[in-house]
């Protein structure tokens, strides 16, 4: 059985949802092709849930760029709609005399990315604001926040749905090939189907590499290669100790443990950094310590046994360990030669704060 369709966007976390509605806002008519049975059930719903400011990137990448207009898209969108969130602020931090420069620099990359809310505070100026915290100096980033992404995501679905998006289900893209008259998508499932297409918007986080090799007629060179980076947290048991987030100086493959609580004031630390060659969520116990000795550099009072095992999520990194960090890739015909593909890779932090402004960057590549 074919099926003739305008878009295809593959993939039902934040991105892909933002993607079908932004297409549907655009006049486009959409269809959603999703392997797992609901919306977000990878990386999107395997996070943080932080609103970032964008401090942390390259000036002028895209990660910066998008992270910025996104946080202020993503703020507009949360409050016109009612949607559970809270603007409350990161202190990032230096615990010892060698972290003071790279936390100046930090706060100099910041306010170069547009950020112009950032101040720096001594150690007596921190400890103002959070009493039981143990630094040197920090940056205090009054627009990070936090979020309910499921609330977000089932918004997104819902609008997209109400613009005439369909959504497909257990639904995975084997496969498919480029034709003079659009893309032609093989979509597995209880009810197996061909999927003709004048556009194809690959939205799918880990499976993206997956999918777009699959697709004869995508250059496999311009495929960039996938490695697995999981991330661990633990939840705290008692009181929160904080109000704002803290964060750590960045290490060079995350944002280091850091501390964030959720909309209910529940407190949580990580997630750390584990390179793997496949997809696992479980939360090994044995991490612990390295938490517990992290978290006392800005924490000395975190209690023994106060952390217990939380979740884990896998981050789409397209750069090797020891590589320093990759920017978004947002591929269009212009970078591949396919008419009507666009294609999303390394889609990880701030991939759901930069998610409304990713959706525009795709939609003007399908175009």
């Amino acid at each position: 059985m074919s099926e003739h369709i305008d878009c295809a966007v593959i993939g039902a976390g934040a991105v892909g949802l933002a993607t079908a509605r932004a297409l549907a806002l655009a006049g486009r008519e959409a269809v959603v092709l999703e392997a797992a049975d609901t919306i977000g059930t990878g990386t999107s719903s395997r996070n943080s849930e932080v609103i970032h400011a964008g401090i942390y990137y390259p000036t002028d990448s895209l990660k910066a760029r998008l992270c910025v207009r996104g946080r202020n898209l993503l703020y507009a969108y949360l409050a016109e709609r009612g949607l559970a969130h809270r603007r409350c602020g990161k202190l990032i931090i230096a615990t010892d005399e060698a972290e003071l420069a790279p936390l100046r620099a930090l706060l100099d990359k910041g306010r170069d990315n547009g950020v112009d809310d950032l101040q720096w505070l001594d150690g007596a100026e921190a400890r103002q604001l959070e009493p039981r915290l143990e630094c040197l100096a920090a940056v205090l980033s009054p627009s990070t926040g936090i979020i309910d992404s499921h609330a977000y995501m089932l918004s997104l679905q819902g609008e997209a749905e109400a613009h005439g998006v369909a959504f497909a289900f257990l639904s995975p893209v084997l496969g498919g090939r480029v034709e003079d008259a659009g893309i032609v998508l093989r979509v597995g499932g209880d009810d197996p189907v061909s999927v003709r297409c004048r556009a194809v918007v690959n939205c799918a986080g880990l499976g993206a590499q997956a999918v777009a090799a699959a697709i004869q007629g995508m250059p496999a060179a311009a495929v960039p290669p996938l490695h697995y980076a999981k991330g661990s947290y633990f939840t705290l048991s008692g009181r929160a100790p904080f109000t704002r987030l803290i964060y750590p100086v960045p290490g060079p493959a995350g944002l280091g443990i850091h501390y964030t609580l959720d909309l209910g004031g529940q407190g949580r630390f990580g997630p750390d950094v584990e390179w793997t060659d496949h997809i696992d969520y479980a939360v090994d116990p044995g991490h612990a310590g390295q938490f517990y000795d992290a978290i006392r550099r800005y924490w000395p009072d975190l209690a023994d046994g106060a952390l217990q095992p939380g979740y884990a999520g896998v981050r789409p990194k397209i750069q090797a360990p020891g590589e320093p960090p990759a920017d978004f890739v947002v591929q269009g015909p212009d970078d591949h030669c396919v008419p009507g593909l666009v294609n999303l890779f390394g889609i990880e932090s701030p991939g759901l704060t930069s998610s409304l402004a990713l959706a525009e960057e795709a939609v003007s590549k399908v175009a």
